[in-house]
């Protein structure tokens, strides 16, 4: 680090952001990129960072890995843009034919794409209700599922995606979502009372032949990583084939090895009907990817699902390659490693700070979650605010989550090197003990 963030330059920058920019958009670190390469990141003022946040998990192969660069070059080269609705192109059906072979089940599969996470959500919901005849559509306590209309409707923390952008969609309901760390009761105990719960919704709320499709982050992102039991998520999906509802697997921050496996599914048991992909496919390149079950996903008529960049060449070609790059370079057994490695790190840490009420992590999708005390678990919010200031400080890139905003969640490329992981524990390590001093 050469100079406080943000520096000089970045100074300026803000100024005309403040000037230019809505205040909408929220930033993680005040400062600009100039460069990035693998797991490092630096900025207008030459101070260079470590990356533990990805992009929200958007670079599990790392900024600019130079095989989705020279396929951009290529791609470049030929044609940009000619629309997949007005003239068709090859790589939007070799990305198609990888993510049918690759996504969980032998059944037949088909695959379309769009620009965004949240538009796959979308369209995730258009095809479950065009293929069921039903409008209901439930999601999860602490789910995020974008800010469109319809998945904002599904994402249930209020501040600051929900709050004052009312009415929302209708016949979009939440259910329970388990969390073992702020339970009394064993695992099983409480997974065993939320499945009882679902059943007296069926009674209390809406009938199951209502319903379309239960959608799941198989572990919770913006929730605060966190993580249920396969027991659970198995009851969740004999809920879906008693009643004929449609399971939707979530793995936009999920997908492509972040949690040790190609889909985060892949660890509970469960073949999802429908799979909603994005982030990480693109390596930073905009395309989103919903999977299904043929038969499901052919319910739309010509015309019915689709958009004007959904696809473009430059995210299918990127893609093509992350797939590659995943599987060419072992990174699920990388995503382990990583996860494994923070997981004996900080379980030490958690010894000697009684602020750090627990420690989780499947794969690479790792969390710290902060609370006052031990006998209260009361969220810490304020200690994480503080922690991640401290740390961005020290060249550190890291972010929070939870409904709370008392987790610390990690998100760093899969290629970071030994070196540059364990450079990054010890700073994250010496501004907690830093903070919790405090």
């Amino acid at each position: 680090m050469v100079t406080p963030v943000p520096g000089p330059k970045a100074r300026e920058l803000l100024e005309k952001k403040l000037e230019h920019v809505p205040r909408g958009p929220f930033n993680v670190v005040p400062t600009f990129v100039a460069k990035a390469e693998g797991a490092l990141v630096t900025d207008v003022d030459g101070n260079t960072f470590i990356d533990f946040a990805g992009a929200i998990g958007t670079l599990n192969v790392g900024h600019r890995p130079i095989g989705v660069v020279d396929a951009l070059h290529h791609q470049i080269d030929q044609y940009l843009h000619t629309c997949f609705h007005v003239m068709m192109y090859e790589p939007y059906i070799q990305l198609a034919e990888k993510l049918n072979e690759i996504t969980p089940g032998d059944h037949k599969k088909k695959t379309f794409f769009l620009s965004s996470g949240a538009e796959a959500v979308e369209n995730a919901v258009k095809i479950a209700r065009k293929y069921t005849g039903r409008k209901g559509i439930i999601s999860f306590e602490r789910g995020f599922h974008g800010r469109t209309f319809m998945s904002m409707s599904l994402t249930s923390k209020v501040k600051p995606y929900k709050f004052e952008f009312g009415p929302f969609a209708p016949e979009t309901y939440k259910w329970p979502y388990p969390y073992y760390f702020h339970s009394s009761l064993t695992p099983r105990e409480l997974d065993d009372s939320l499945i009882k719960q679902f059943q007296t919704f069926f009674l209390s709320e809406v009938p199951p032949e209502e319903i379309a499709a239960i959608i799941m982050e198989p572990v919770q992102g913006e929730g605060g990583f966190v993580i249920p039991s396969a027991y659970f998520v198995q009851q969740v999906k004999a809920i879906c084939e008693k009643y004929n509802i449609l399971f939707i697997a979530d793995e936009i921050q999920t997908g492509f090895g972040r949690t040790g496996k190609m889909f985060a599914i892949e660890h509970f048991g469960v073949i999802p009907d429908i799979i909603t992909m994005s982030k990480s496919l693109g390596a930073g390149l905009p395309i989103s990817a919903v999977t299904a079950k043929a038969e499901i996903i052919d319910a739309p008529n010509p015309g019915e699902i689709g958009g004007t960049y959904g696809g473009s060449p430059l995210g299918c070609v990127a893609a093509v390659k992350v797939i590659d790059m995943i599987q060419d370079n072992d990174l699920l057994l990388r995503s382990r490693e990583i996860g494994n490695a923070f997981k004996r790190h900080f379980d030490l840490l958690q010894a000697r700070c009684e602020k750090i009420g627990e420690v989780r992590q499947l794969g690479a999708m790792c969390a710290i979650e902060f609370i006052k005390d031990r006998l209260s678990k009361e969220p810490n919010k304020q200690l994480v605010t503080e922690i991640l200031t401290k740390a961005h400080q020290k060249g550190l890139i890291i972010m929070s989550a939870g409904l709370y905003g008392n987790i610390i969640r990690l998100l760093m490329p899969l290629v970071i090197s030994d070196e540059q992981l364990q450079e990054g524990f010890d700073v994250l390590e010496e501004t907690i003990l830093e903070c919790c001093r405090n």
